[in-house]
């Protein structure tokens, strides 16, 4: 009989379009493997609401194999020694696997090559990172000509089907149960907002990709006005590979207008951050800009008042209502609304002076959709720190932008305590008169933080 062949899943957590699994289910019988390695992944080990996500990711892709008389094998700790276990095990001869490319998983698969048949397939992104490049064959660091060359060579490649079978081997290697990971949280249980917001799995997928199929043309407007919520919600399930964007791409590639132009650029988005990685590969932890390491950001770890106006951002006690809703979202659901993402952040940075790895890492573990590159890659966008980023200088009044994109319905579900207000006096009720008994005043003036932010980026210019 055909010696078995190890699916080794990461982020690709479906059936369907998935390049590993097919071309393992065509080559023998198959035994995926899923294997929790947290040292590997140091500072970004996955956080609480991906643990939360990846929890029911996982429960729904087992049943889903289950049912075409498969399993997935679970296993924690140093990924090579687990895979190399089981190969002993099982007397496999390949490893099937998509490509990935944060830095601990580019080692993995190094060391994996080096010991055994490692089949490494391309799934994750529109093109594989690395296959976009200049005139000159070099890699692209502005994400607009990235765009307009990934654009040429659109439509990316056909989308594969689920396998027709699933052969399995004489005998399963062990595995963890999935309970015994403890990925979901029980003291205390906070999960309770994420739960009602979000259904996972591939199925799960699909559903909101043919919803977001009629919405898709009002993209370009609404994906900008909170309250209406135009997003597409995609982002968590395209993380963990639920479904792929070559899925996306093509479902939707018919829809022509302004707001399909829209989201397949944000799609693109998604491959110019891989390709920012690879290139850089710290790029979530160290600025692109050396200068900036210069400049005399509050620190929470030795100064007072920047640790007190930390914790109120991330509570989402500001006193900046549009502020206060995102993080507040942001802690109930695990998401957050795009338009208000850069508010939240812009704050952070400019109004409290206080670095983006702090908000890169409380993102990190609040957010359902946290990706290493897209994460790094929009902190750094905002700071006006990164290879290709908005000017420092360029700073969002927050309050403006609540009032321009009408965010009082969003501020009215997460802000309870100035559910009472209408606009435009729940966008700013200090300035207004009508601060309610419980929401904080504003924890600094919107001028007060632009001058000190300017003059603070003035001095690392002289």
């Amino acid at each position: 009989m055909t010696k078995p062949q190890i699916v080794w899943l990461r982020r690709d957590l479906r059936m369907a379009d998935q390049p590993a699994l097919y071309a393992a289910a065509q080559a023998g019988p198959v035994i995926p493997v899923y294997v929790l390695d947290d040292d590997a992944a140091g500072s970004h080990a996955y956080g609480g609401a991906s643990r939360w996500w990846m929890h029911h990711s996982l429960d729904s892709l087992s049943k889903s194999l289950g049912a075409r008389h498969s399993r997935l094998i679970l296993r924690c700790g140093d990924t090579v020694e687990e895979l190399t276990k089981i190969v002993e095990e099982t007397g496999a001869e390949v490893i099937h696997a998509i490509r990935h490319y944060e830095p601990w998983w580019r080692k993995a698969q190094g060391k994996l090559s080096d010991a055994f048949d490692l089949q490494l397939y391309d799934g994750n992104y529109l093109l594989p990172p690395g296959a976009v490049t200049t005139g000159s064959g070099t890699p692209y660091k502005i994400y607009t000509p990235f765009s307009k060359a990934t654009l040429e060579q659109m439509p990316p490649r056909d989308v594969l089907p689920e396998p027709e079978t699933l052969s399995h081997p004489d005998s399963w290697p062990k595995s963890d149960a999935l309970d015994d990971w403890n990925l979901l949280p029980t003291r205390p249980d906070w999960s309770g907002g994420i739960d009602a917001f979000w259904q996972v799995g591939e199925a799960a997928a699909q559903d909101r990709l043919a919803e977001w199929e009629g919405d898709v043309a009002e993209y370009d407007d609404a994906r900008n006005l909170p309250s209406q919520d135009g997003s597409s919600r995609l982002s968590p399930h395209l993380h963990f590979g639920e479904i792929s964007p070559a899925q996306v791409w093509h479902a939707l590639k018919g829809r022509r207008g302004k707001g399909w132009d829209v989201y397949g650029k944000e799609l693109i988005w998604r491959d110019y951050a891989q390709n920012v990685i690879c290139q850089f590969p710290a790029y979530p932890t160290q600025s692109y800009r050396e200068d900036f390491e210069k400049l005399k950001w509050r620190d929470p770890k030795t100064d007072a008042d920047a640790a007190a106006d930390l914790k109120a951002w991330q509570k989402g006690k500001t006193g900046y209502p549009v502020v206060d809703a995102g993080m507040r979202q942001l802690w109930q659901t695990g998401w957050m609304h795009n338009r208000v993402r850069m508010i939240a952040a812009s704050f952070l940075i400019k109004h409290l002076l206080i670095d983006w790895r702090h908000g890169e890492q409380w993102f990190w573990d609040t957010l359902v959709d946290a990706d290493y590159a897209q994460n790094g890659t929009n902190w750094q966008w905002v700071a006006g720190t990164g290879v290709d980023s908005n000017m420092f200088v360029r700073i969002m009044a927050p309050l403006s932008q609540s009032e321009k994109f009408d965010a009082a319905g969003y501020i009215s579900e997460y802000v309870p305590e100035l559910a009472q207000l209408d606009a435009p006096y729940i966008h700013d009720p200090e300035e207004h008169g009508c601060l309610p008994d419980g929401y904080p005043a504003k924890i600094i003036g919107h001028r007060e933080a632009r001058e000190r932010a300017l003059d603070t980026y003035k001095a690392i210019k002289q």
